[in-house]
């Protein structure tokens, strides 16, 4: 415990990155059928011709874009304080954690929280001095195997997360589910109805194409899959509670300290 308390001390409160330290990435490719970290390549954000990697977040980020220009739900969404990135899937499993939405603030947009009677502030993400206060990470290559009506209800699941205050906070249902209401079955056809609406409604092909293909065909066709590969904001010990900070208490996103 005292160990993890020293390195969560040691952890940097605000990741800043610009022209000249960009954000980490991950390039994979396939081995023996089997997705691996490759070496080389990560420099690039070029998706076409097909000889250059293809960039997951670059073609994610754009269709986030037009998801949200058609999609009225979605209206406050601001995408520069928003980064999508992508992990590697922990197996091979067809079905698991598909992606993830982090928030970096709490209730309220709060900054901070208290835990145990001591102050806890999560760590910052700051890109060109614009502070980031979203973060939506996929899992490659379980996410792009999926079919492509699944990959994109996945999408509008994710976006659909982020509080309509868009002030860092999850958006927040009444009752115990507070994430996904009291019927998670109701919840996955209300983001169906929209991805069809989206469909319906003239999404841009170019932007929702790359959906269609599975990791392996992009992986053929560009030899590698880059995008940025974020570290999980952490929650970091602070000798105060800072103003506006959480006084109490309740299930977050977030990696508490035991």
């Amino acid at each position: 415990m005292a160990s993890e308390w020293m390195l969560r001390q040691s952890l940097p409160l605000v990741y800043q990155w610009d022209a000249l330290r960009s954000p980490p990435k991950l390039a994979l490719r396939l081995a023996n059928r089997r997705p691996t970290r490759a070496l080389g390549g990560e420099d690039s954000i070029e998706t076409d011709p097909v000889t250059r990697p293809f960039d997951f977040t670059a073609a994610m980020t754009a269709l986030c874009a037009d998801i949200i220009r058609r999609t009225p739900t979605f209206a406050h969404i601001d995408l520069s304080r928003l980064l999508v990135a992508m992990t590697l899937a922990r197996n091979g499993r067809r079905h698991g954690l598909q992606a993830r939405v982090t928030p970096l603030r709490f209730r309220g947009g709060a900054l901070a929280t208290v835990h145990r009677g001591k102050a806890y502030q999560v760590q910052r993400m700051v890109v060109d001095r614009r502070e980031i206060l979203y973060v939506v990470t996929f899992c490659l290559p379980r996410f792009l195997n999926r079919d492509f009506d699944d990959k994109l209800v996945t999408v509008f699941h994710e976006l659909y997360h982020i509080s309509p205050a868009f002030d860092g906070d999850l958006r927040r249902h009444k009752g115990r589910y507070c994430a996904h209401t009291g019927s998670q079955k109701k919840y996955d056809a209300h983001m169906a109805k929209l991805a069809a609406a989206y469909l319906k409604e003239g999404g841009d092909p170019s932007h929702h194409a790359f959906l269609r293909q599975s990791f392996a065909e992009l992986c053929r066709r560009h030899g590698t899959v880059i995008g940025l590969h974020l570290p999980r904001p952490k929650l970091i010990p602070v000798p105060f509670t800072p103003h506006g900070a959480e006084t109490s208490i309740e299930p977050t996103p977030h990696e508490m300290p035991k």
